[in-house]
């Protein structure tokens, strides 16, 4: 990946010199590993800046859970969630917020409400006005691989060249967000560890998150907490898995991630800094 800049609230993000952590703030009450812990703004809050003070470069903020089986809410809800973490977060924090939704109209009011990007796990397909929209509001977008919807992406696990047929559609929702005005600068990929992947895919994508390396844009790993981690090492509850999130993020380093979205900040800070110096020479 060519090593750009990219500027966000007066944070500035080198690509490949350093991993960069964003700390997940889920305000739900469903999420796999910690929904309901962070439901109140003011729990939100405390929770937001001890991870900023734990080493988090930005705070990723989502209020509709996408675990596997997860049905959706309403776009009120939605907004009633995420909205009131973000405007505490930025009233008190200069700390970069990015919005974890897949609508075009939660994504303009987070921004508006102080967020700085946005991440979509259906990379701009859910709603026909993501990809315009982040180009108008003039904001970065991580754009993730998914197939299906969390609902029945689980389903939808059968590749003949994995690495290859996530390459492919993220190679296209690339072209797709810079004909709707996205600047490429500003364009993060995510190959979707979780979602719509087997165990042994997501093995597989963490061996090789090297070869995205060719699309020339910064690339996030998500692996926190997730079930295939927990099949590894027999712990049913995500909490316990920190450890085995740590090898993880050791893999993402090794393979050039750019960015690991971790739940465990202060743990995955150290993490990092040590597979930096290791492998980002």
């Amino acid at each position: 990946m060519t090593n750009g800049t990219l500027k966000l609230r007066g944070h500035f993000f080198a690509w490949g010199k350093r991993t960069y952590l964003m700390g997940i703030l889920n305000v739900t009450p469903d999420s796999f590993s910690d929904g309901g812990d962070f439901h109140n703004p003011e729990s939100a809050l405390a929770q937001a800046k001890q991870m900023v003070a734990a080493g988090a470069d930005m705070i990723d903020i989502g209020g509709q859970s996408t675990r596997p089986g997860a049905t959706p809410i309403s776009v009120e809800e939605e907004l009633n969630r995420v909205l009131p973490a973000i405007r505490a977060l930025r009233s008190e924090a200069s700390v970069p917020i990015s919005v974890d939704t897949t609508r075009a109209s939660v994504a303009q009011a987070a921004v508006e409400a102080g967020a700085d990007l946005v991440n979509d796990i259906s990379g701009g397909t859910f709603d026909a006005k993501m990809l315009p929209t982040v180009a108008q509001l003039g904001v970065p977008i991580v754009l993730m691989h998914i197939r299906g919807t969390p609902e029945t992406m689980q389903q939808l696990t059968n590749y003949d060249d994995l690495v290859g047929e996530i390459y492919q559609v993220l190679e296209e929702q690339i072209a797709e967000a810079m004909r709707a005005g996205v600047e490429r600068s500003r364009i993060i990929i995510d190959p979707g560890i979780g979602f719509a992947k087997t165990h042994e895919q997501n093995l597989e994508l963490l061996r090789r998150v090297n070869q995205f390396r060719s699309l020339d844009v910064p690339i996030l790993v998500g692996a926190s907490r997730k079930g295939f981690i927990g099949k590894i090492i027999n712990q049913s509850e995500p909490k316990h898995r920190v450890w085995g999130t740590a090898a993880t993020c050791c893999a993402a380093v090794a393979g050039h991630a750019d960015i690991l979205r971790v739940h465990d900040v202060a743990e995955m800070y150290d993490v990092a800094r040590v597979a930096d110096a290791i492998w980002r020479v």
